[in-house]
């Protein structure tokens, strides 16, 4: 249990405000407001110095991206700190100094991962019914018809691959359920139960790519998983099969995707994610037909961005009020989350 004042101080960091004003908003920030004595000014690197000596009993950091990076020598100076709670997903960048430091920190990624998997929900089963090599058929007059676009398989009893099984995976688990579609899981960091527990199964990364009509990445964005999705991958796809990543660029060898792309046109990539992104202007992904580009939209966007602000300041009120948390972030977890 965290032992915190009634009303502790409190203080937004932010590199830049306009995420705050973003992610918070007015009611938001009344919210914390009415919960904390909050201090009136962003603390971000470039004005911490001017305003540390009048946080010397700040207990709680609320924030979201462009949160500061401060080392252990910065924390040290906020002897009162306790916790950091986190509007946003990944917290690999600023994380580990305030948990060296003892410093909790609550992330909103659960929050993150529902839009996500949203978006990936809606991909998949459009995929499953062939809508977007339709969608290209149709644009010839001579295939928009019955007996000459293409149509897919369909979604019931259907095969549909995730790789990756974090927070991201599992909601997209729960929300394919309703849909009888058979879901093949790769990730070896994640204990049986959970996989059977969300109605897939465990597959290899070779099974899941030559079974699945659609194959969707939810890898974790860490040096490990880097162009861990290769050509080899994507040469076994079965016919029409439709891979979609949400997750990121780097994960893909791009090269290897694009060549496997126009010798396989059968095959089509949605891509959310590139690496650079967007890509760099010259990229055949602007240019190959099975190709489908978004600009990294599957995240929290919009209205779905005050989502992650409501997941912090109710896991806030569940510390204050003794109950158990649920969005906390370990050293250990740094290891595996993205």
């Amino acid at each position: 249990m965290i032992m915190i004042s009634k009303k502790p101080k409190a203080a937004f960091f932010a590199g830049n405000e306009k995420f705050i004003d973003k992610v918070y908003g007015a009611q938001r920030r009344a919210e914390v407001e009415s919960r904390c004595d909050l201090y009136p000014y962003t603390v971000s690197e470039k004005n911490f110095s001017e305003h540390v000596d009048r946080l010397q009993d700040l207990e709680v950091i609320f924030s979201t991206w462009s949160m500061p990076h401060l080392g252990e020598t910065e924390i040290a100076q906020l002897p009162a700190l306790k916790a950091v709670f986190y509007a946003a997903g990944s917290v690999q960048g600023f994380a580990r100094p305030f948990l060296k430091s003892n410093i909790r920190v609550f992330s909103a990624w659960a929050a993150n991962a529902i839009p996500v998997a949203e978006f990936s929900l809606a991909q998949i089963l459009l995929s499953c019914k062939g809508y977007f090599r339709n969608t290209r058929d149709c644009q010839n007059p001579a295939k928009h018809n019955h007996t000459h676009a293409h149509q897919g398989p369909g979604i019931y009893s259907n095969t549909v691959a995730l790789i990756g099984f974090g927070m991201i995976g599992r909601k997209l688990a729960e929300l394919l359920q309703p849909f009888q579609l058979n879901v093949l899981v790769v990730d070896p960091y994640v204990d049986e139960k959970i996989i059977t527990d969300h109605g897939a199964k465990r597959a290899t990364m070779e099974e899941a790519f030559e079974t699945a009509q659609v194959v969707s990445n939810h890898l974790p964005n860490l040096p490990a998983t880097e162009y861990m999705l290769n050509g080899a991958l994507f040469r076994r796809m079965k016919e029409y099969a439709t891979f979609v990543n949400t997750g990121r660029g780097k994960q893909v060898k791009e090269d290897e995707l694009i060549e496997v792309l126009r010798e396989r046109p059968d095959l089509t990539a949605l891509l959310d994610v590139t690496y650079p992104e967007p890509p760099s202007p010259n990229s055949p992904f602007y240019s190959l037909p099975n190709v489908q580009l978004s600009s990294h939209i599957a995240g929290s966007i919009g209205i779905e961005v005050g989502r992650m602000a409501d997941f912090v300041i109710e896991e806030f009120d569940l510390m204050t009020q003794g109950n158990p948390l649920r969005y906390e972030v370990t050293e250990k977890m740094l290891e595996t989350m993205a």
